[in-house]
């Protein structure tokens, strides 16, 4: 089991279901990419928190006992999915088959709206100020009458909708194959990419990361927002040029943004974004929640017992457990 970085993996399934001739191991701290395939070298079975570690052939290739991988999730872009079924190796998901949502949803959409206000009414920058003696050193955005903005409207985005609209503000919408009636009946108007990103003083990304969303958003994207948006961040890292982002924040192209998710993670000591006042960071938390977490690791053993009673189940294809 790799990044438990909790330390809390062994306590949200009952991994002793596994039986007697089955040993767990938990790794806490994220693995160096460059001795990946040496650690791993000696497991048959390994559980990936989604995205995390890149596994790849030339990783996968020097796995030679694996015979089982299960990531969490429905689906994952780090993992060479078609080296897996050549080698014939299983490859099994979590969450729910008929399309329902995912355990992480209300977790993430909460971390959205955590990152929105903690940006919108300064509420990092307000608190260091008051621990300096310091009181009141501008102001705080309303959100009533303002835009927000959302790069995707699945189970994510339409979780974002509701308290949206509790605080009093517009809804747009904008992904590749959106619709207007889907857009419609999520409570959002459907727009185009370059309305989404003029018009929205909020812009929060809710898609998948794949080959069609990687580096969707660059300098140029950002260019088209107003200078008082303010960007979060809560899909993953890849979606949105980074380097076009620090640049963005440090020039005032937008006037902040709130990330939970980045390039590379854990985000490196001494990072760019470390440094800048206007960006509010979080530690990928939008998945995390004891009872995500609680359902995640119960279906990671269902996966695991299945697999070794030879009928796998949740095996993942094109994208979704089947």
């Amino acid at each position: 089991m790799l990044d438990d970085y909790q330390r809390r993996a062994s306590d949200f399934a009952d991994w002793g279901s596994l039986g007697p001739g089955v040993d767990v191991v938990f790794f806490s701290e994220r693995i160096d990419p460059t001795v990946l395939a040496e650690a791993l070298a000696d497991f048959d079975v390994l559980v990936l928190m989604r995205e995390r570690s890149r596994f790849g052939r030339p990783v996968l290739e020097r796995l030679p006992r694996l015979r089982l991988l299960v990531t969490t999730g429905v689906r994952n872009a780090a993992v060479d999915d078609a080296y897996l079924r050549q080698a014939g190796v299983v490859y099994c998901g979590t969450g729910h088959a008929d399309g329902g949502p995912p355990p992480g949803v209300p977790s993430t959409a909460e971390v959205a709206w955590a990152l929105i206000l903690a940006v919108c009414k300064r509420v990092p920058i307000e608190d260091r100020a008051m621990r300096a003696g310091k009181w009141q050193l501008d102001l705080p955005v309303n959100l009533a009458g303002r835009t927000l903005g959302l790069a995707g409207l699945g189970h994510l985005g339409s979780a974002m909708v509701g308290p949206a609209r509790a605080f009093g503000m517009n809804v747009i919408a904008w992904s590749q194959h959106l619709t207007d009636e889907r857009a419609a009946a999520a409570g959002a108007r459907l727009v185009s990419k370059a309305e989404l990103l003029s018009a929205a003083d909020v812009l929060s990304i809710h898609l998948v990361l794949s080959d069609r969303t990687r580096g969707l958003f660059q300098a140029a994207d950002l260019a088209q927002m107003k200078p008082t948006a303010v960007l979060v961040n809560t899909s993953r890292g890849p979606i949105l040029d980074e380097q076009a982002l620090v640049a963005a924040l440090r020039d005032g192209t937008i006037a902040g943004a709130g990330l939970d998710v980045y390039d590379t993670e854990p985000l490196p000591a001494g990072h760019p974004l470390t440094a800048l006042d206007n960006v509010v960071l979080l530690p990928h938390f939008g998945y995390v929640s004891e009872a995500g977490f609680r359902e995640m690791y119960g279906q990671v053993v269902e996966d695991i017992a299945a697999f070794l009673a030879g009928s796998p189940i949740r095996i993942i294809s094109q994208g979704r457990p089947g």
